[in-house]
């Protein structure tokens, strides 16, 4: 028995029929053609998943397609805007080598980017800190940091 799922995805209303037992990773990429968004783990523990429902960073493997009914759900193919131009965050993760073969990358910039709109840290320490639930399995994540820390000045308007 299928259910009807309404809501905003990259700002653009979205309704469909998902099983009541899809993961939101799984209508991001299958229903959606969304494969921005990453399944690495499906236990919440990589963090290559990582959209913003709400505005708030979640691991998409952990949530049901239904539990985002009515919500905003943005992924990585929509933080850019509407001309292309990179978010900041995006421009710094290509800027600073901020990734190797990508398959983290997706989840990294939008676990970055709400490191940044909701707590405004970016310290070494916290980008470290906050990116603790993000697995890179081929960089030892210094240049990971730096691009955090780049973005965060870009987005703030500051120079790193």
């Amino acid at each position: 028995m299928s259910q009807r799922v309404t809501l905003k995805v990259n700002g653009k209303p979205v309704t469909r029929e998902v099983a009541p037992d899809q993961l939101l990773v799984q209508f991001v990429r299958e229903t959606l053609a969304l494969t921005g968004t990453h399944t690495g783990c499906d236990t919440g523990q990589c963090g290559a998943c990582t959209v913003h429902l709400d505005g708030h960073a979640v691991k998409s493997c952990t949530l049901l397609a239904v539990q985002a009914d009515g919500r905003a759900l943005t992924t990585i193919e929509g933080l850019a805007a509407a001309d292309g131009t990179l978010h900041p965050m995006q421009a710094a993760f290509k800027e600073c080598h901020g990734l190797q073969c990508g398959f983290c990358t997706p989840g990294m910039v939008m676990s970055a980017v709400d490191l940044v709109q909701q707590h405004g840290c970016h310290s070494e320490a916290q980008v470290r800190e906050a990116l603790e639930g993000n697995i890179c399995r081929c960089t030892g994540y210094q240049n990971i940091v730096r691009a955090v820390q780049v973005g965060a000045a870009a987005m703030k308007g500051e120079r790193p």
